[in-house]
């Protein structure tokens, strides 16, 4: 629809400043022709739209220009609503951010959206506090004022210190490169590098923070997704990782993939599937095979074996009386 593409040609005049016809053909998915056909539209709207002539010329708004957001149709304005809705901010300490600009998103829609779009919002709940089996998602204690610092350094790209407590380790100040945040099931994470080595440390361990004037030592541009894809396979595939032989039931078998770290190996078993699969430990692999209790049986290692006939032979005494 025109409307909206006039609306997204204003945003990105007001985010990028000068921009060419070609550029904006290109962003929008138009011709040239139609973008300054939308240029006299604007500027015939009151739109203060201006022409820099010359080879590194363009189109630019005035200084100052403001405008509502009245180009938000009704899904938009609904998805803007329901992110709204979901924890992940709070990860990041920016809760009442969010909030916030949620109450100026609403002022902002045209009336007719205003009550539908806050009505329909309502009836969609995203990630809530627990589940069928009320069981309550882990929520992590994240000071603000450290979650604060670390956002600084990362949006800044300034260099880091932070109080660290690692795992079963007595915590230590550390001087990191930090690449970006990411939240995962409600936990927070800190992408960073450590003299040139890729680190990822939990928010809910960092003690203290200290943004550094120093420039941090990271590439311009970033795709978060695949670094964090390469640093959850080189979890998965480092540590004393344990491979095991089993039998599952079917209807068992996502929660198990969800547990495992990765299948190695699938078929038919009958009524049943055989699978080889990998835990992070023995520890691991124990807790996962109780878990499924008779709904799966551990064939390798031998070891594995012995430990759950031990584990159920020791419920069984407790209980024989």
């Amino acid at each position: 629809m025109r409307a909206d593409r006039l609306v997204s040609l204003v945003l990105l005049l007001r985010r990028h400043g000068q921009l060419s016809a070609a550029t904006l053909a290109r962003e929008l998915e138009v011709s040239t022709r139609t973008v300054l056909r939308d240029i006299e539209a604007l500027s015939a709207a009151g739109v203060p739209v201006y022409a820099e002539r010359g080879r590194h010329g363009g189109f630019a708004l005035l200084p100052g220009f403001q405008t509502e957001l009245t180009g938000l149709n009704h899904d938009e304005a609904l998805a803007l609503l329901v992110a709204g809705s979901r924890r992940g901010a709070q990860v990041f300490g920016l809760g009442s951010s969010l909030a916030s600009a949620m109450l100026k998103v609403v002022d902002a829609l045209p009336e007719s959206y205003r009550q539908t779009a806050a009505g329909a919002a309502e009836r969609l709940l995203i990630d809530p506090e627990i589940d069928l089996l009320s069981r309550r998602a882990v929520e992590e204690e994240l000071p603000d004022a450290v979650v604060a610092e670390v956002r600084r350094a990362v949006f800044a790209g300034h260099r880091l210190r932070i109080h660290y407590a690692a795992k079963d380790q007595a915590a230590e100040w550390r001087t990191v490169d930090p690449i970006g945040l990411v939240t995962v099931r409600e936990q927070g994470y800190l992408l960073a590098r450590k003299a040139g080595e890729d680190r990822t440390y939990r928010l809910s361990r960092i003690l203290a923070a200290e943004e550094l004037d120093e420039p941090a030592q990271r590439p311009d541009r970033v795709d978060l997704d695949r670094a964090w894809q390469e640093r959850s396979t080189r979890f998965r595939t480092g540590g004393d990782q344990v491979a095991v032989v089993l039998r599952v039931h079917p209807a068992r078998r996502e929660e198990l993939v969800g547990t495992a770290l990765a299948v190695l190996a699938e078929e038919s078993d009958d009524d049943w599937l055989r699978m080889e699969v990998t835990f992070q430990d023995a520890r691991h692999a124990e807790w996962a095979l109780w878990q499924l209790s008779t709904s799966a049986e551990a064939l390798e290692p031998q070891w594995l074996r012995a430990a759950l006939r031990e584990r159920a032979t020791a419920i069984a005494a407790r209980y024989s009386q």
